[in-house]
């Protein structure tokens, strides 16, 4: 398979949007256990989102080159 397709990198960006959705929810989820509000949840999970994100897509940058 040609790595450089755009079908290629569009299934990478949905798997990497999929994992750092994935960590949100955990994140969302763990904040609500321990008894914190809606409001600060949901930062705590576009946190979570945006680290796990900006991680994947690091990891992937540096394997093409």
């Amino acid at each position: 398979m040609n790595h450089g397709s755009t079908a290629f990198l569009l299934l990478v960006l949905a798997v990497a949007v999929l994992f750092a959705t994935v960590a949100a929810a955990v994140a969302f989820g763990l904040a609500r256990w321990e008894g914190t509000s809606i409001p600060a949840a949901l930062s705590r999970s576009g946190v979570a989102f945006a680290a796990a994100l900006t991680l994947c897509l690091a990891v992937l940058a540096s394997l093409t080159r």
